[in-house]
């Protein structure tokens, strides 16, 4: 008996020519094919992958048997599986490498760090990791727009690959950021590279008919020296880029004293999960007044971490914590929980204040964050109008068309949005018309300073008078005096926030002041 009549065109033969052949003739060529027959006339169900000519093929062999069971031939199937290969292998690079610059993506680099780290351990041998985040990429971004940024990343990428050696693994770990894995090389190896990346990347990039210079802040980690596992090289990496980007240094190598809560930093990533898990968090409130009416506009939740053995721990320290550690989602969600959870029970008591919490980038990325917040509205039976989301501007204007649509999503439930810190982006003016907000905060920075600078006035004055003719809310935080909330109010701010009204505190406090502003 025989089969694959399929495979007959790549034999060579026509349909009929195959008629009364035998197939040890016909497939005297194959001796693969010739085994599988083999064991299918001895009983057998086989399945195999075989190569015919230019096709991949899977093929099913089946006894064929008579009314007593005797084997009296076989069947065969044969599939051309050569375009499912080719999409398992499309699907394989997308999931490994990044498909703009073709270099490979923060999963793949991840995994060769393991492996150079365990090497490393196993010879003796030193291996350094470089990061490298390019300085002023946003403006490219504002000023020309995404396609030429992504021309610029691409073009960078081939830059760097120019100048490493064939046994260096770059990867674009996403955004302006790459990574760089070089095997054998210490600390002052790496260094000597940063030096030649930084030269490399000082002639100026063909961007959209301009010409573009940009710059690279490179942090430097090696094994053994800077950490033992790949987890900590990367974070110690990471910290002496930001230090390196801080002191406009070009290229900075880990130090602890780089990192302000090295000792206690990795210990208390767990610890912030935990207490986050188990409502070991607080919030604190502090009210937005309206100047007009002396109510309250919103008390805006802050977030505190009472910490069983180092105390309170202020803000500052664990929440850039969370954004760097993949902490910010449940945290963020832990807040809003919080938060409306007290903002219903202030409605049961007989008050009715919205309450404000802030979002962060992480957030607005998060195609799932409208509607989880759609969600914990629910749960707790809040309208979507007594939330308010407030986000900084400088982190709107770091992917303003991303945080558009986020923002649109989330104004669209009914939730009121704020800029907070106002002032401080500088390029935002041309697209707040775009923005879907309610509000622009005033930062302190300014409000503080109106009564001894006349600079901080005039960008106060002009930032309400900019808010009303846009149809917005302006609210000044940081006032801390009466004089500077009079003036505030001759101006037309529309509602105030600071230590002059009231201190943050707990819930229990807030609901004695609310009553005295019933």
């Amino acid at each position: 008996g025989g089969g694959g009549g399929g495979r007959l065109a790549v034999l060579g033969l026509k349909p009929g020519e195959a008629v009364g052949r035998s197939a040890r003739e016909l497939y005297r060529d194959h001796p693969q094919i010739l085994a599988d027959l083999e064991r299918t006339l001895a009983g057998e169900d086989v399945t195999d992958t075989l190569a015919l000519g230019d096709l991949a093929c899977e093929v099913h062999y089946t006894p064929l048997r008579d009314k007593d069971g005797q084997v009296i031939g076989a069947v065969g199937v044969a599939a051309d599986v050569a375009e499912r290969r080719r999409t398992e292998r499309d699907l394989e690079r997308l999931a490994r490498y990044d498909p703009l610059t073709g270099l490979p993506n923060r999963t793949l680099f991840r995994d060769r760090l393991d492996h150079a780290v365990l090497r490393s351990r196993r010879a003796a041998t030193p291996c350094a990791l470089l990061l490298l985040d390019l300085d002023r990429f946003k403006e490219v971004n504002n000023t020309f727009g995404h396609r030429a940024g992504d021309e610029l990343l691409r073009r960078v990428g081939q830059t760097l690959c120019e100048v490493l050696r064939k046994s260096d693994i770059i990867a674009r770990f996403g955004g302006d950021e790459f990574a760089i894995l070089l095997h054998g090389a210490d600390a002052a190896s790496a260094t000597r590279l940063a030096r030649r990346l930084r030269k490399a990347l000082e002639r100026p990039f063909a961007v959209e008919e301009h010409a573009v210079d940009i710059a690279a802040s490179m942090g430097v980690a090696a094994y053994p020296e800077h950490g033992e596992d790949s987890e900590i090289l990367l974070r110690h990496a990471e910290i002496a880029m930001y230090a390196a980007k801080s002191a406009h240094a070009g290229h900075a190598v880990y130090a602890p004293s780089q990192d302000e809560y090295s000792p206690d930093r990795l210990s208390l990533v767990p610890q912030l999960r935990e207490a986050i898990r188990t409502d070991g968090l607080l919030l604190h409130y502090q009210p937005v007044v309206r100047i007009a009416e002396g109510k309250p506009l919103a008390l805006e939740a802050l977030v505190r971490w009472p910490h069983p053995e180092q105390g309170l721990i202020a803000p500052a320290r664990f929440i850039p914590l969370a954004e760097r550690t993949g902490l910010m989602k449940p945290l963020t969600d832990w807040v809003l929980a919080a938060a409306l959870r007290q903002c219903a029970a202030w409605r049961d008591a007989g008050y009715a204040p919205a309450v404000s919490v802030n979002i962060s980038m992480r957030n607005l990325l998060d195609p799932e964050f409208a509607g989880s917040v759609a969600g914990v509205l629910h749960v707790h039976g809040v309208e979507a109008s007594q939330l308010r989301l407030e986000i900084t501007e400088s982190v709107i204007m770091a992917d303003p068309e991303r945080a558009i649509g986020t923002l649109a999503r989330l104004h669209k439930l009914g939730a009121r949005i704020d800029i907070d810190d106002f002032g401080t982006g500088y390029s935002s003016l041309a697209y707040l018309h775009r923005f879907p907000v309610d509000a622009v905060k005033i930062d302190r920075s300014f409000v503080s300073t109106m009564r001894s600078d006349e600079g901080s006035a005039t960008i106060v004055r002009s930032i309400i008078g900019l808010g009303h003719d846009l149809g917005l809310e302006v609210i000044a935080e940081g006032v801390e005096d009466r004089d500077t909330a009079e003036r505030l109010a001759e101006l037309g701010c529309d509602a105030l926030q600071g230590y002059y009204l009231m201190k943050p505190a707990p819930a229990a406090e807030l609901a004695r002041w609310l009553e005295t502003v019933r």
